[in-house]
């Protein structure tokens, strides 16, 4: 539960230069020497440089466990799609009211064209890699039957493949 309050105010302060160091005696904030921008499709939250590495798995794809609004999910990592996407059952599972709070779209897939919402996902986490403020998109009925880890998020992130393995890594 403290993560989940922590998480949100160190962002904050990160906006105005400061980080918050915690040792066994202390809790105290640091200066850093260039606070991030604040960028129109949200930011990374501040770390040191955060890696994730996925190894190929089933199929050729990268498969990864992550969590968006702090809820886990399964994600394949999708370089063809421009946003996190999921179905309707597993944006209800996220507690994702998807009607309300996104704006009715129709998507392109390789299957058709389909019904879909844009979203705003407070927050996706990969291991260490937080990124705050990420398009997602809810898609009407059971497809993707995954969902894809896409463009939106891995934009936000420094990404490359050596040897069957995808690394991840944050910008900052």
């Amino acid at each position: 539960m403290l993560e989940l309050v922590a998480a949100p105010i160190a962002a904050v302060l990160a906006l105005f230069g400061y980080i918050v160091v915690a040792d066994p005696q202390s809790v105290h904030l640091e200066s850093i020497s260039s606070p991030p921008t604040l960028a129109a499709e949200g930011y990374t939250a501040p770390s040191t440089r955060a890696q994730v590495s996925i190894a190929k798995g089933a199929g050729g794809h990268y498969w990864v466990a992550g969590s968006v609004n702090g809820q886990s999910v399964q994600f394949m990592v999708d370089t063809g799609a421009t946003s996190i996407a999921m179905n309707d059952s597993q944006a209800r599972a996220l507690n994702i009211d998807y009607r309300v709070v996104g704006q009715p779209m129709v998507v392109s897939t390789a299957s058709g064209t389909e019904r879909a919402w844009r979203i705003r996902l407070d927050s996706v986490k990969i291991g260490a890699l937080t990124v705050l403020g990420v398009e997602g998109v809810v898609l009407e009925g059971g497809s993707p039957t995954q969902a894809l880890l896409g463009m939106s998020f891995l934009s936000r992130v420094s990404w490359r493949e050596e040897q069957g393995v995808l690394i991840l890594e944050s910008k900052l």
